[in-house]
C-alpha cells in the first residue's frame, strides 16, 4: 500500500484519480476548498487535507503531518483564456501562483522524505498546453510551459536519490474548469477523466520509479 498525495483533489481529474487510487492504496486528497474537498473524501473513502498549493507555509506543514509520501501527484491547475490585455490581472496572479509555483512548492516539500526512504514518484499533470502553444492562451501556455522545463530538468536531479519524476500531457478533459469561468465549450470529444487516471495507476504498478518516459495523451481533435 502506497501513500498518495493528490493536489486539486476534490474533483475533475484529481477526483478521478483518487478514485482509482483509494481501493488499494493511502490517498489523501489537497484543495483550499474545505467542504468540496470533505464531501469528495467521505464518498471516495479516503483521507483529505485543506491547503493552498500557492501558500509554501501550508504545503509545508500539511506534508509534514503526512509524514513519508511514496507518490505525488501534482494536478491543481486554474484556467484563463483571450487576449492577454484582456486578462484580469489578478486572475494571472492567480493562475501562474497555483499552476507554476503550486507544482514547485508540493515537489519541494515532499523531497526530503523521498529522499529519506530512497524512493518516491512524483508526477506532474501538465496538459498538451505544456508542449503546443495556441493564440488567447498565453498566459496558460506560458504557466504549463515552465513546468514542462522544470519536469525535465528535476528528473535528472532526483533520480540519483531513487525519485521518479514524470509529465503527463492530457488534452482537453471532460471537467468543468471552463465551466467554472462562465465558458461554453463542446466537451463531447474530451478525454474521460478515468481514462487519464488508468495511466496513473499503471504508472504506480512499478516497484522502481526512476525512468519514466513522458506520456502524451491526446484528446480526438489532436
Amino acid at each position: 500500500m502506497k501513500t498518495i498525495l493528490i493536489t486539486g483533489g476534490s474533483d475533475g481529474l484529481g477526483k478521478s484519480i483518487a478514485a482509482r487510487l483509494a481501493k488499494n492504496n493511502k490517498v489523501i486528497i489537497l484543495s483550499p476548498s474545505e467542504d468540496k474537498l470533505r464531501a469528495t473524501a467521505q464518498e471516495l473513502g479516503c483521507e483529505y487535507k485543506v491547503c493552498d498549493v500557492s501558500e509554501y507555509t501550508q504545503v509545508e506543514e500539511v506534508v509534514k503531518e503526512i509524514g513519508n509520501i511514496d507518490c505525488l501527484v501534482n494536478n491543481a491547475g486554474l484556467w484563463i483564456e483571450g487576449p492577454l490585455d484582456e486578462n484580469d490581472p489578478q486572475r494571472i496572479r492567480a493562475v501562474l501562483e497555483v499552476n507554476t509555483l503550486g507544482v514547485i512548492n508540493m515537489t519541494k516539500a515532499v523531497i526530503p522524505s523521498m529522499k529519506s526512504q530512497k524512493s518516491g514518484l512524483i508526477i506532474n499533470v501538465i496538459s498538451q498546453a505544456g508542449l503546443h502553444a495556441k493564440e488567447d492562451r498565453s498566459v496558460y501556455t506560458a504557466a504549463k510551459w515552465a513546468i514542462t522545463g522544470f519536469t525535465k530538468s528535476i528528473q535528472a536531479e532526483l533520480a540519483k536519490s531513487g525519485i521518479g519524476v514524470t509529465g503527463l500531457y492530457p488534452g482537453k478533459l471532460k471537467t468543468d474548469m471552463f465551466s467554472k469561468m462562465g465558458i461554453e465549450k463542446d466537451m463531447s470529444n474530451g478525454l474521460d477523466t478515468d481514462e487519464v487516471a488508468k495511466t496513473v495507476e499503471f504508472l504506480l504498478s512499478f516497484d522502481k520509479m526512476t525512468a519514466f518516459p513522458e506520456v502524451g495523451i491526446k484528446h480526438l481533435e489532436g
